[in-house]
């Protein structure tokens, strides 16, 4: 695990993110905030491109709590049979959705206690629809920002909260919101987990990784 980076260093590194994509955004599909949780809880343990090819089908029939409970248990397994864990996930989104029905009026709730209450939705889930729909600073740390942010130095810890602690208190504030989104992408398509793209790393001279690749 490398050591924290000091506050220039990362101030620079986020400077060079915001400069290469000003706006980030999360890959999966979704057209309300309703569509953006199943989609969150969906993709656990699956990738984005699979919930997406999944999803599409089931939110064209289905984009509200009330019509999900319509479509049922099986009629959501039919939709999500590609994604893993995909009986359990079905009963889940069937859950959620009665009790979104039942306790919330049919409206996602903007808390993250709240969110969390949702079966098959945790902290993680719970601040990724808090970002991405609320646009509020919440970070949701995955298996690509544990790695990055151990990596590099830019919010090293030994668990996902104490990696998420170290983005709030480390990384400046004006680039809270769209942290979690830069780091994400960022580990997906450049600092992989098997083979980084370190001569195509535009932080490689920022960076503590030190099994860098030529």
């Amino acid at each position: 695990m490398a050591t924290q980076l000091d506050y220039t260093t990362i101030q620079e590194i986020f400077a060079r993110f915001q400069a290469a994509d000003p706006e980030p955004r999360g890959e999966l599909e979704h057209v309300n905030a309703f569509t953006l949780v199943v989609a969150v809880a969906l993709s656990a343990q699956a990738t984005d491109v699979g919930v997406n090819k999944a999803t599409r089908g089931l939110f064209a029939v289905a984009d509200t709590p009330e019509k999900m409970l319509a479509l049922g248990e099986e009629g959501v397994t039919r939709h999500i049979k590609t994604i893993g864990l995909y009986r359990n996930k079905a009963k889940n989104v069937i859950k959620l959705s009665r009790i979104l029905v039942e306790q919330y009026g049919g409206q996602v709730p903007s808390s993250r206690a709240a969110l969390q209450s949702l079966p098959g939705v945790g902290r993680k889930t719970a601040n990724v629809v808090l970002n991405m729909w609320w646009r509020m600073p919440a970070q949701a740390v995955d298996t690509h920002i544990f790695r990055v942010g151990n990596r590099t130095g830019i919010c090293p810890g030994r668990d996902v909260v104490a990696v998420e602690r170290a983005i709030e208190d480390h990384i400046p504030a004006e680039y809270q919101l769209h942290a979690h989104h830069w780091l994400i992408l960022h580990g997906r398509y450049t600092c992989k987990a098997r083979k980084p793209l370190c001569n195509a790393c535009l932080i490689r001279d920022l960076c503590q990784f030190e099994d860098k690749t030529p």
